[in-house]
């Protein structure tokens, strides 16, 4: 079997450093809070950290930067061994250190020192990006990717490179196969829009109308028409292959040029957290997805789901980074726990509403009772029929959606908190486990003949029966959409 050639890894390293504490008082002599100090951590940044990710991906990574023989250069060096393989470009100053100063967790200020220049590449340098299997280029603007540009230009022509700029570093060499500019970054590195006013020889004003854009864009323009268009300048600007402008909350938008239909990723949760790094666990996942031979339509779907959790989790400064003995990334979190959240929300004096189905094709009564039943307590817990339970009840054909889908669909929904799957024909051994205060069902039951009503007694639950949408039911969907077939010979 053919050994996996390395993702190589070529950027700015920085020394990161968060200094935490509570802040109570102001100092005697000045209107400034004092910061008593808790903690002082210190972690690589940048390149460094791209890297780190990267190799908690599970795969072999070299990372190419400058280093010199100054305490934060030895202190990067040090952490980052046991995890990638370090070539060093040598480094004529100290290498650059951030420092956060924090207090709870808010930050006060951030103090800036150090830097160098980069010097020219040596013979491992070159042996180690002809060997690569894919290329990420964590330009910080400090000079390394400029050392070796004619090197990565070189690379981009034979296997896949993603290129993570910035405003003071250089342009990516042409060919990329994706670059990853900020929505920040993407308005200051992009050419101004075909259809901005530039003066005649007669000093009058008119619109260029390259590529048919209409209108004034405003600076300030935050939709995603107003991104798309700079990720699709840039692309043809950089004549990459395409150009993914992440846009924290809201994902990340995948643009190509002369592309009308760019492709907007959204993270599957919100992400609430340090975003610190947040860019650099894109950059990592996405070119690991390029380096697996993914499209770069499936690197950005890895790359937002990482980076989401990956913030979730305490983003760069999250301890479990890098203390020994802790894995190198965060686990994502996983579906809601519902008996966790029942036993939550009782200890708070909460209602706890249950209902149940098969949910196997979801429509408007589906979710209309989901939305009635969220408002009579404080969370909605969805009791769903296992693929077997389904077709002993349905019999053969049905389910028509696996259990798996089923499940992802629902906790899509915003009235549902959770949901648990029952492989029993009905749901009273999980109801017994649960024990929600209020069970509801919709259709043409009354509370008295629910079959669940009984066991709900024995712990002083109410069964409740919620209106139901006339016609409205999976059996009449899937008749008519057998009846459609039928009639057109094709699959609608």
């Amino acid at each position: 079997m053919k050994k996996q050639q390395p993702l190589v890894v070529v950027g700015d390293t920085l020394l990161d450093r968060d200094i935490d504490g509570r802040a109570g008082r102001l100092a005697p002599d000045a209107p400034a809070p004092v910061v008593d100090v808790r903690s002082d951590r210190s972690r690589p940044g940048g390149a460094g950290l791209a890297a780190a990710l990267a190799a908690g991906d599970g795969r072999e990574v070299v990372l190419i930067t400058a280093l010199g023989t100054d305490p934060a250069s030895a202190t990067v060096r040090e952490m980052l061994t046991p995890r990638v393989r370090v070539v060093a470009l040598p480094l004529d100053g100290t290498l650059p250190v951030k420092t956060r100063i924090r207090a709870d967790d808010r930050p006060l200020v951030r103090v800036d020192e150090g830097g160098g220049i980069p010097g020219a590449p040596g013979t491992t340098v070159r042996e180690v990006l002809r060997a690569a299997g894919a290329v990420l280029v964590a330009d910080y603007g400090r000079g390394t990717a400029r050392a070796v540009r004619d090197l990565l230009a070189d690379a981009a022509r034979r296997v896949p490179v993603l290129w993570d700029p910035h405003p003071k570093g250089d342009a990516p060499v042409p060919g990329v196969r994706m670059a990853t500019p900020n929505a920040a970054e993407a308005q200051a590195l992009g050419p101004a829009p075909s259809s901005a006013r530039s003066k005649n020889d007669e000093g009058n004003e008119k619109e260029s109308g390259e590529g048919g854009e209409s209108g004034e864009e405003r600076e300030d323009d935050d939709s995603l028409r107003a991104h798309a268009r700079r990720g699709a300048r840039l692309a043809r600007h950089w004549r990459a292959a395409a150009v993914a402008v992440t846009l924290g909350a809201r994902g990340a938008l995948l643009t190509r040029d002369g592309s009308d239909s760019p492709l907007l990723v959204p993270p599957a949760r919100p992400a609430t957290g340090d975003p610190c790094g947040a860019g650099d666990r894109f950059a990592a996942a996405a070119a690991g997805a390029l380096a697996d031979g993914g499209l770069p339509e499936e690197a950005v779907q890895r790359a937002v789901a990482e980076a989401a959790d990956f913030v979730a989790a305490g983003g760069a400064g999250n301890p479990a980074l890098w203390d020994p003995g802790d894995p190198p990334s965060p686990e994502p979190p996983g579906p809601v726990d519902p008996f966790a959240l029942a036993a939550s929300v009782r200890a708070r004096g909460g209602t706890v509403v249950a209902t149940g189905g098969c949910f196997d094709l979801l429509h408007a009564g589906h979710v209309g009772l989901l939305e009635s039943a969220r408002r009579i307590g404080d969370c909605l817990i969805v009791c769903v029929n296992s693929d077997d339970s389904i077709r002993r009840l349905k019999g053969p054909g049905r389910p028509l959606t696996p259990e798996a889908d089923r499940v992802r669909v629902l906790y899509g929904l915003g009235s549902v908190d959770a949901v648990a799957v029952f492989c029993e024909d009905t749901p009273e051994a999980l109801l017994r486990e649960l024990r929600p205060d209020v069970w509801v069902k919709g259709g043409d039951y009354t509370a008295d003949t629910l079959p669940e009503a009984v066991a709900l007694r024995d712990w002083d639950g109410q069964a409740v029966v919620l209106p139901y949408l006339a016609g409205r039911s999976t059996t009449e969907l899937a008749r008519r959409a057998a009846l459609a077939r039928t009639t057109t010979g094709a699959p609608r």
